[in-house]
């Protein structure tokens, strides 16, 4: 149950681009009182909190301003499934960077093109003084204008006692800058000393422009990674028809409320959730639940929003806007699933809270050796900053989360809704997957085969129109098929795993299994038990009803098993997955299940404190086990399961307890999710020996390690394109995630 006094919010932050910025805000934000758990995403530029409702906004905000130019922008308040406010921020910004990169590149060409001028021949009449100072009125404005966020998130680090990616950038410039400026106007001092005057104005210049380059290519991919969402928020109608007083009416999708009337016409989109009052037609929910096939509704059958409607106009009242409507839920489902880190980021956040100092005190290091065997001050001088922007903790930043973005997003699209990076991470490592029988094996739509007696049925449909399980539901919707009036129920109580019982008329009724009935100590002759276990037999589950203490009949029911489910249950033992049968159902019931599906290890009669215990003792035996169920009564053993995954043609208690969803209960799609997350984290291991290595081979080189024996150097402006490069690198070989056939 969730605590009342914690909430749990995702915000927007503005302005982080850089993954160590990421480490100190997630730092600074769990010092914050009352702070439970703080998790910030570089990806997706977003922050996961959970704290005590008296933490504010406002506190969140000062203590992630206090590390840097940083802000928090808060969805709920600026954003609908139709309109994302965001998403216009980081257009924006992204324009911004645009703007900022033409600039750079137009100073960057004048400035290359200067720095040669002895070989050009309309500036050979210019003394080299002139050219200097021309390179210095070039590179001055660019400094300080591309440069300004760099200086600004250096200073909010150095505050905070603590270095970024920004550092790295601003030292690495401004001694480039520097240098050049004082051999501008104090030549005097590098001729007595014996040294040329040169200027690295250029190289200012064009590092800073290409890392805009890359800063500008890097949010584009991150915008790709997201499109999922995107496409989610796209989905939502613009207006809706509805009906005032029998007079129909266009309205934009933020002015419908709960209980209005809404016509739709064959070919429109549902505008948001609620139930048919009039009419009947086919639905297309493909972009919901991943499923083509339209589905058949009618009067008094429910409705989601963004769903598109085939055939036929019905009338419907509206019980779901905005936040609360099924696709709001889903995207925001997802979005907390994309801010949320795999464990597998650990070791990439831990080396980038230290990334940064290490590479100053390597690039000092660098510095002072080349100074100490005799070489140059300028040449030791570019070996260091070569050093510091070559250096990239954002590949190790963004390597896990962009392929997390995109896995999550990609497994949304095809109606598996999969709420935290770590259930995905694990899917892929399971041991044992055990599965419930009804509505998860088999359609979970079980059908009244036969029953003992009318009076019997007309009892039992009554004690069941009280109870949401699915074997309730098949018996009272056969008695609304068949309009049996149903007699008043009180004092109705659900035995979870066992049965139900209820006063009618002055008569207190029991329905359930056989050891339910022992257990209120009714016995059955062995005359009727020969009965029941010709039904089981035969595949039926077998309801048996009873009064204060005799017992009464019963009904037959069958479930058939799901399209899929022999191939998905093959499959997985390829996998090395063993799949368990735990039901609460019949002995011969689960025993021919078991048979038909080639599941050895079964169990019947299953309560689900013993679901539960089964679960234990696997993970007692150092085993990873998976759960699938879609009842109230496998929800214990869902949350203490590895990875619970629900049906989410389950109940709510189910959905809640899970932490993956398959939307439309197509067990093939348990197999599909397994193997995403294979795919998903080779994709990340991939991403993160590249970060690796790149650190690990080009931090050297770039300070010259090569140079003594083959006479290599790397340039500022080499390292600064490698750097950009290295990131979008990350982000494109995660975006392979986005082609791959897994979900098809």
């Amino acid at each position: 149950m969730t605590d009342k006094n914690i909430q749990k919010k995702t915000y927007y932050v503005q302005g982080m681009d850089c993954a160590s910025c990421a480490v100190n805000i997630e730092k600074k934000l769990n010092a914050v009182k009352g702070m439970k758990k703080a998790v910030v995403n570089f990806a997706t530029e977003k922050v996961s909190i959970e704290s005590d409702k008296n933490v504010s906004l406002d506190l969140l905000q000062k203590a992630v301003k206090s590390v840097g130019n940083y802000q928090l922008l808060d969805p709920e308040n600026q954003k609908t499934p139709a309109h994302d406010h965001v998403a216009m921020l980081k257009e924006t910004e992204i324009k911004k960077l645009w703007q900022k990169l033409i600039i750079g590149i137009i100073f960057s060409v004048l400035a290359m093109i200067l720095s040669y001028y002895s070989s050009i021949p309309f500036l050979q009449g210019l003394s080299r003084q002139t050219i200097f100072i021309i390179l210095l009125l070039l590179a001055t404005p660019i400094q300080i204008w591309l440069g300004s966020q760099f200086y600004k998130g250096a200073w909010g680090g150095l505050k905070n006692f603590r270095a970024n990616m920004d550092t790295l950038i601003a030292v690495g410039t401004t001694a480039a800058y520097l240098y050049s400026l004082l051999a501008t106007i104090k030549p005097d001092i590098f001729i007595n000393a014996g040294q040329k005057a040169e200027v690295y104005f250029d190289t200012s210049i064009v590092i800073l422009t290409l890392i805009i380059l890359g800063r500008y290519l890097e949010a584009k991919a991150k915008g790709k990674a997201s499109e999922a969402i995107k496409r989610l928020i796209k989905l939502q109608a613009k207006t809706a028809h509805i009906l005032v007083n029998g007079v129909e009416e266009e309205i934009a999708i933020d002015q419908v409320k709960v209980g209005d009337l809404i016509i739709v016409r064959p070919g429109e989109k549902i505008p948001v959730d609620g139930e048919i009052t009039e009419g009947q037609s086919a639905i297309d929910e493909s972009m919901i639940t991943g499923e083509s096939i339209p589905v058949d509704k009618k009067e008094g059958d429910k409705v989601i929003g963004s769903t598109i409607n085939k055939f036929g106009t019905f009338t419907y009242k509206t019980e779901k806007i905005g936040q609360h409507t099924v696709l709001a839920q889903i995207i925001k489902l997802v979005e907390d699933a994309q801010a949320s880190k795999a464990p597998i980021q650990r070791l990439a956040d831990v080396i980038s809270g230290y990334f940064v100092p290490i590479v100053i005190l390597i690039s000092l290091q660098t510095f002072i050796l080349w100074i100490a065997f005799g070489y140059s001050l300028i040449f030791a001088l570019l070996n260091a900053v070569s050093v510091l922007i070559i250096a990239c903790p954002c590949a190790l930043g963004l390597a896990t989360p962009v392929a997390i973005v995109v896995g999550t997003g990609k497994a949304a699209e095809s109606g598996i809704l999969i709420k935290n990076a770590e259930s995905l991470e694990k899917a892929k490592d399971l041991d044992i997957l055990i599965f419930d029988k009804t509505g998860t094996l088999t359609l979970g739509q079980p059908k009244v085969i036969n029953y003992s007696s009318p009076e019997v049925f007309k009892i039992a449909a009554a004690l069941e129109s009280k109870s949401e399980h699915p074997l309730a539901k098949a018996v009272f919707d056969t008695s609304k098929e068949l309009k049996i009036p149903l007699d008043k129920v009180s004092d109705f109580v659900a035995e979870i795993g066992l049965g139900v019982f209820g006063v009618i008329n002055n008569e207190r009724y029991y329905l359930g299994n056989q050891e339910f009935l022992n257990k209120n100590k009714i016995k059955i002759s062995d005359e009727d038990l020969m009965i029941i276990a010709s039904e089981e037999h035969n595949a039926k589950t077998v309801l048996l009803l009873a009064d204060h203490g005799q017992f009464l009949g019963y009904i037959a029911l069958a479930d058939p098993i799901k399209e899929g489910a022999q191939k998905a249950i093959k499959v997985l033992e390829k996998f090395h997955i063993t799949p368990v049968l735990l039901t609460g159902d019949n002995q011969r019931t689960a025993e021919v299940i078991a048979a038909l599906l080639n599941i050895e290890k079964w169990q019947a009669k299953v309560k689900p404190e013993e679901k539960l215990a089964k679960v234990k003792e696997f993970q007692s035996q150092g085993l990873k086990v998976g759960m699938v169920g879609d009842g109230i009564n496998d929800a214990p053993a869902l949350t203490q399961a590895n990875v619970g995954i629900a049906m989410g043609t389950g109940t709510d208690i189910a959905i809640e307890s899970a932490q993956i969803v398959i939307l439309k209960g197509d067990i093939s799609k348990i197999v599909k999710t397994i193997l995403l997350s294979k795919k998903t984290m080779s994709t990340i291991k991939g991403n993160l020996f590249w970060a690796f290595v790149y650190n690990i081979l080009g931090i050297p080189i770039a300070a010259g390690v090569l140079y003594p024996k083959f006479g290599f150097l790397l340039s500022p402006m080499i390292a600064a394109a490698t750097m950009a490069f290295s990131s979008i690198f990350v982000i494109l070989n995660s975006l392979r995630l986005k082609k791959s056939r897994v979900l098809r």
